[in-house]
């Protein structure tokens, strides 16, 4: 059987600049991107709102590079808000910040973005993380980005952490996937059956002025139109350094495992984007916590079940990835729940949004 592929990653995670008297989102006045540009170059970027702060890592070989990045990443951070007497954190929605209070970056274009978007712009005051991994070349991508689709709301559960917004337990368990529905072009990808009818599609939305370029495809899925990536983005933000490696370690395990069946002459099914839109639903609504549907058995089955099945489906391409310590970290996940999980737990113990937020923070630089 041929050797696989290294399917390289990079990581971006975007985290919440926190003012540790009021546990408020604050702006940081660029000074942190200002401070970080000097040692991180262009791995630190301002975002829209002014209180966000984006890291990526470089191109990466292999897991455990990339988590060696971000624990320097997340470290570097935290060192530099330190110096501006500011705090980090790292989940999908801030527990109650209020999006009318957080000043804009002065970009332009940021300022095209709200011009084009008005309030759905400004109130988009959520944090992700998105990977992605390197491929050979566009039309396997292509084919890798279809079939892949649908597992998005499996590793979504697994992600999710935004159960507050502006002060209220929303009922989600990711309420940051319904504020970004505001936005156009959002949501799951599109099947395309070439790259050619991609290229068709993107070249039509720039050329009637829908969009200025490419990058404005905002799917939980898309196939990087500069880079040779595919590039998950459904993603909430991760409390933690080990979250983030175990969701990136079975996004890479996925792809790996969808090029190796391709190999094969084998794919797996494209379902219907009306039935994944459900699973991801249920995966938004629930986190792991309920149930999603097995389109192959047509009935419903516990989230816990089809996780460990997806575990089970990836198994034989993750020692040639060296992924295998990551991956088990979902067994812990399982066990102990996601970041939404255990925000509620802490909300309902102490009944304290505040402490909900030092929870987050405290999370933000475990095992770093």
């Amino acid at each position: 059987m041929k050797k696989l592929p290294a399917f390289t990653l990079g990581v971006e995670e975007e985290y919440q600049i926190i003012d540790p008297e009021t546990r408020d989102l604050r702006s940081h006045l660029s000074k942190i991107v200002d401070g970080a540009k000097i040692i991180l170059n262009e791995q630190v970027k301002a975002e829209m709102h002014q209180s966000v702060v984006e890291v990526g890592t470089n191109i990466c070989t292999n897991v455990n590079e990339a988590e060696k990045e971000i624990k320097f990443l997340r470290s570097k951070i935290v060192e530099l808000a330190d110096k501006q007497g500011l705090i980090v954190g790292a989940a999908g929605t801030h527990p109650f910040s209020k999006w009318q209070n957080q000043p804009i970056t002065d970009d332009p274009r940021y300022h095209t973005i709200v011009n084009e978007l008005q309030d759905a712009a400004r109130s988009n005051l959520i944090f992700g993380m998105h990977c992605h991994v390197g491929i050979e070349n566009r039309e396997i991508g292509l084919k890798l980005m279809n079939q892949a689709c649908y597992f998005l709301p499996h590793i979504f559960a697994l992600s999710t952490n935004s159960p507050f917004w502006e002060g209220r337990h929303t009922g989600y368990k990711s309420f940051r996937t319904k504020v970004f529905d505001k936005f156009p072009r959002t949501g799951l990808p599109e099947y395309f059956d070439s790259v050619a009818s991609y290229d068709n599609f993107l070249e039509t939305l720039v050329k009637t002025n829908c969009i200025d370029n490419p990058k404005k495809i905002w799917w939980d899925l898309r196939l990087h139109p500069f880079y040779d990536t595919i590039e998950f983005r459904i993603c909430d933000m991760s409390l933690t350094v080990e979250e983030t490696m175990c969701i990136v370690a079975v996004i890479q395990a996925v792809v790996a495992k969808l090029y190796k069946l391709n190999l094969q002459n084998m794919s797996f099914n494209i379902y219907r984007l009306a039935l994944i839109k459900e699973n991801k639903f249920r995966a938004s609504r629930y986190g792991i916590e309920g149930h999603m549907i097995d389109f192959g058995l047509q009935k419903e089955v516990e989230t816990r079940v089809l996780i460990l099945e997806l575990l089970d489906f990836v198994d034989d391409v993750i020692d040639e990835l060296g992924s295998r310590e990551q991956i088990n970290y979902v067994h812990q996940i399982l066990k102990n729940g996601t970041g939404a999980a255990k925000q509620l737990a802490v909300f309902e113990k102490t009944n304290d949004i505040i402490k909900v937020v030092d929870f987050i923070t405290d999370e933000f630089t475990k095992g770093l």
